[in-house]
């Protein structure tokens, strides 16, 4: 045998179980169809399995961070409220104060009988409370968006103090003037109180509301602060008779000038209806039934303090109601309303009287009494 015949024969022997293990490895991989397809469909539900507790992990997660976040939403909003109303219940806590010093000023201006001296010295006492309201707006804790407002509240506060000590200061220059040359520097330092209220009510209140609204802060409400309280005050003509009235009362003499009021007439709300004096009134008694009572200044003088009685007799005890008007100058009507009456008496005559107190130096007081019969119905 030829050698090379012997190599043939050993390598076609020798490639045998290779292609032996080919074949077997062809066996093992999965066919089209049969039973490879069943394996196949039934892995895809354990495949699928983590996908779903994926999406669900993912699903907590985002609900969880939408929870939170309107949670932290909720929280910055109130958080905001309650600064705006924190700091706004103090802004309240020096309008109510400044204010009450506007009160003080028109009190001490139309005190009766009151000296120029003591009246300087009350409108100091007056200018130093309000510096100290000065001082709490200026240290107050105030929302970023409010600071310039804050800024122009403190301005008006300052305004006020101005007004106040020039009026003191202006009293206290003459204080034994026989002139009223002074009327103009006093109306011009009681002009500064009426501006801060201007920029009280432009520059401090408007701008803060619309300041909240714009923060979509609801339910806190601007202070309003009003000093002047009556214009009557103010103006030159008003001071020129009040430094005619402080001489009188300096020098302790007897008022000069013509003094007196008189009643104008006395009309019932609702209804407006005028009392007579002369014929019987009938009228419709209301439970806010209210008698305006209107008097006016007779004399050439101005007049402080003046008390305003109404009477209703009753068999039970009468209803007595007082008023004062503050203050009223020469040729002025003024208007005191009483209400608040209780029970009158019902389909029985009876009368309402009206008595104006006489005011110094007034000589004639016959027309500071009048009395109105009336019978009261029911509505």
């Amino acid at each position: 045998m030829d050698p090379r015949d012997d190599d043939i024969q050993f390598d076609f022997f020798e490639d045998e179980p290779a292609t032996t293990e080919v074949q077997s490895s062809r066996v093992r991989m999965p066919r089209r169809g049969g039973s490879g397809s069943g394996m196949r469909g039934s892995g895809g539900p354990r495949n699928l399995t983590p996908v779903l507790r994926l999406l669900a992990l993912l699903a907590i997660v985002v609900a969880a961070l939408v929870f939170f976040g309107l949670l932290i939403q909720s929280c910055a909003s109130t958080s905001k409220h309650d600064t705006y109303a924190s700091y706004m219940d103090k802004v309240s806590v020096i309008a109510h104060s400044s204010e009450d010093d506007g009160t003080a000023v028109a009190n001490a201006l139309i005190t009766p009988g009151v000296k120029t001296t003591a009246l300087s010295s009350t409108l100091n006492g007056i200018a130093e409370q309000e510096r100290q309201n000065v001082k709490a707006a200026q240290n107050l804790d105030v929302p970023g968006p409010l600071r310039e407002e804050n800024q122009q509240m403190v301005e008006a506060l300052q305004l006020r103090v101005s007004g106040v000590q020039g009026l003191a200061d202006t009293f206290a220059a003459n204080p034994t003037s026989k002139g009223t040359g002074e009327a103009a520097l006093l109306a011009a330092q009681a002009d500064r109180l009426l501006a801060s209220d201007v920029v009280w009510d432009d520059l401090f209140a408007e701008p803060s509301r619309i300041e909240l609204k714009r923060q979509n802060v609801s339910g806190v409400s601007v202070p309003d602060s009003n000093f002047v309280q009556n214009r009557d005050l103010t103006t030159e003509r008003s001071m020129a008779l009040l430094l005619t009235r402080l001489r009188g009362a300096t020098t302790g003499g007897t008022p000069t000038g013509i003094h007196g009021t008189n009643i104008v007439d006395v009309k019932v709300q609702p209804g407006g209806q005028t009392l007579s004096t002369t014929t019987e009134n009938t009228i419709t008694a209301t439970t806010d039934l209210a008698f305006v009572v209107t008097i006016a200044d007779s004399g050439d003088s101005q007049e402080v303090g003046i008390k305003v009685t109404l009477t209703i007799q009753k068999p039970q005890g009468a209803i007595v109601k007082t008023k004062t008007v503050g203050l009223i100058n020469p040729g002025q009507q003024k208007s005191v309303t009483f209400t608040d009456l209780g029970q009158v008496p019902f389909a029985q005559k009876t009368t309402v009287n009206v008595d104006v107190a006489s005011v110094p130096g007034e000589h004639n007081t016959d027309n500071n009494k009048a009395s109105y019969p009336v019978i009261f119905s029911l509505g």
